[in-house]
């Protein structure tokens, strides 16, 4: 009887202590600490992702921005953020006029059918994002 209760009170805090998870509101978090308290103008910013995933543990991404990607005017940071994952903030990759031009690409993974957010920062310290809905069939980042 002893073991039982040892094996429940473990399994108890492991779910206890387990991620909560990203939130719209933890969305809107992240992005504002990413952007120092900016609000990001939208526009300017595509996000390609496949608006239906059969597998949400390897999904391709990209993100592009206009930009002349020269000294004066360029893309200096692009983050990219979900709703649903344990963490709001998926990646930052930074930029300068040397990248040649402002577009990322990578696979990322998916708990759920969410909304995933791109914003680009601008060297003239404006911010602009994109956004896209994806629905996802059979999720990752699932414990347990």
């Amino acid at each position: 009887m002893t073991d039982r209760r040892a094996l429940l009170g473990g399994l108890l805090a492991i779910t206890l202590v387990r991620p909560v998870g990203a939130t719209p509101e933890a969305l809107g978090e992240a992005i504002l600490d990413f952007t120092k308290g900016v609000a990001p103008r939208p526009g300017g910013v595509v996000l390609d992702i496949p608006p239906l995933v059969e597998n949400g543990n390897t999904v391709p991404v990209s993100v592009e921005v206009e930009s002349p990607m020269t000294e004066a005017e360029h893309v200096r940071a692009i983050g990219l953020f979900n709703e649903r994952n344990p963490l709001p903030h998926v990646l930052t990759a930074k930029l300068g006029p040397w990248s040649g031009a402002a577009r990322i690409g990578t696979r990322i993974r998916l708990s759920n059918t969410q909304r995933l957010v791109a914003v680009a920062a601008l060297s003239d310290g404006s911010y602009r994002f994109g956004e896209a809905q994806v629905i996802v069939t059979l999720a990752a980042c699932v414990e347990g």
